[in-house]
């Protein structure tokens, strides 16, 4: 018999769709911005993929961003949306709102920069919260929308050699986990932008 603990079970990590914050590459964090007309389109067509994948649930950060974006994607599979507080964007202080090219500019990173809210601290949230979203659902895959500053650390705790990983708006990963735990099967997959002929 086998242990529905230990079907593999993939966990989609969407980043929410472009805000005017994101376009104007100002630090977004706990600002609650909502998408814009190109965020929007990137939350459907973003839904479009990840509803083929027939998801069973989908949960999300709080902020408007990430939960518009969850709703379409909710919508779209049929399924309802849930927001949990352990995705929220990181914390970015006095920084919110600030152009990040400045901030690096004048502390020579984000991380430097006093008052942000330490990876370490996102990671202590986010990264039990991804074994917590299996444990107390069902069974099926799970959709989660957050933000690049949390979806980052958590593919790189996961696996440490997907330095690179960039998670533009309307972006997804594919995260799995199996009877010897997690892995990283594909990060920054967008849509195809362009219509497919039926």
């Amino acid at each position: 018999m086998t242990d529905a603990r230990t079907e593999p079970r993939h966990v989609y990590l969407v980043r929410h769709g472009r805000t005017a914050l994101n376009a104007d590459g100002r630090l977004r964090g706990l600002a609650d911005p909502p998408l814009d007309d190109v965020g929007v389109a990137e939350a459907r067509a973003v839904a479009s993929v990840i509803a083929a994948l027939r998801p069973a649930y989908v949960f999300s950060s709080p902020l408007d961003r990430a939960a518009h974006t969850a709703r379409i994607i909710a919508e779209a599979a049929g399924v309802f949306a849930t927001t949990d507080d352990r995705f929220n964007d990181r914390d970015y202080g006095p920084w919110t709102g600030e152009r990040k090219a400045d901030v690096i500019a004048e502390w020579g990173s984000v991380d430097a920069a006093p008052g942000v809210e330490p990876v370490d601290d996102v990671l202590a949230r986010a990264r039990p919260a991804l074994d917590d979203m299996l444990e107390e659902s069902a069974g099926g895959d799970i959709v989660i929308v957050s933000h690049d500053a949390v979806i980052r650390p958590l593919i790189t705790s996961i696996d440490p050699s997907r330095t690179t990983v960039e998670t533009p708006t309307g972006s997804w990963n594919d995260l799995v986990r199996g009877a010897d735990g997690w892995s990283v099967l594909a990060t920054d997959q967008k849509p195809d932008p362009q219509p497919r002929s039926v």
